[in-house]
């Protein structure tokens, strides 16, 4: 399937805002794959006549980043954390009961072309372990009843609230959010909580008052920009 008129639009606008074209390689692959669903042929050679970079150096970037896709994804890709505090509190056993549920295992997409699930490292989201995320929007707090319920209303087609940021959206949605595309959502759901600022709070009693409250604003920044 060759990459639309409308997101070669867009990939052109995001053009315009890297100086040197070749910076726009990551985002302009990220609106490639939400067209396409993964990173084809096709794409490549669109991707690399725009950044001006040969096929070879398109394709080494696309097969580094585990963020873009060989094979087409899902409406919606379940990710769990896997990773050490997220697993002994809870996410292996979330993991394993989701294959099961499912009935595929990693980057394997369920028969109806729904959900993807895949494996996932830290997602930076400690104070929340266990954690999962659908097209990477975040789910705290996990356990298997409710990850099993999240999978059957993305399935369903029902829409699901992510923990901090904005309903849930498809996989394409998602990836032209990441390119930069503004998706109008900056303000939506909750984006901070007590636990996420349990640690610049610690500073203020201690007396860096000055110090923790700037690093509090960035945060804000930082979460409100996903």
């Amino acid at each position: 399937m060759a990459i639309s008129e409308t997101t070669r639009a867009q990939m052109r606008e995001v053009l315009v805002d890297y100086p040197r074209k070749r910076s726009a390689l990551m985002p302009l692959l990220h609106l490639a794959q939400a067209d396409e669903g993964y990173i084809s042929q096709d794409s490549i050679v669109v991707v690399s006549e725009m950044v001006e970079l040969t096929e070879a150096e398109v394709t080494a970037v696309s097969s580094f980043y585990t963020m873009y896709l060989k094979r087409e994804s899902g409406r919606v890709r379940v990710g769990v954390c896997i990773n050490s505090l997220c697993a002994v509190l809870g996410g292996d056993e979330i993991w394993d009961s989701l294959v099961d549920h499912c009935g595929v295992g990693n980057n394997q997409t369920t028969d109806d072309g729904a959900v993807t699930l895949e494996r996932i490292e830290c997602q930076a989201a400690c104070t929340h372990a266990p954690v999962m995320t659908a097209n990477w929007e975040f789910l705290d707090d996990m356990t298997v009843e409710k990850a099993k319920q999240v999978v059957d209303d993305l399935r369903a087609g029902q829409a699901v609230q992510s923990t901090r940021g904005p309903v849930v959206r498809t996989f394409a949605d998602a990836g032209r959010t990441i390119a930069g595309v503004d998706d109008g959502l900056t303000a939506e759901g909750e984006i901070r909580d007590d636990r996420m600022l349990a640690g610049l709070r610690l500073a203020q009693a201690n007396g860096d008052a000055g110090r923790s409250a700037e690093a509090e604003r960035q945060g804000a920044v930082n979460v409100k920009g996903r």
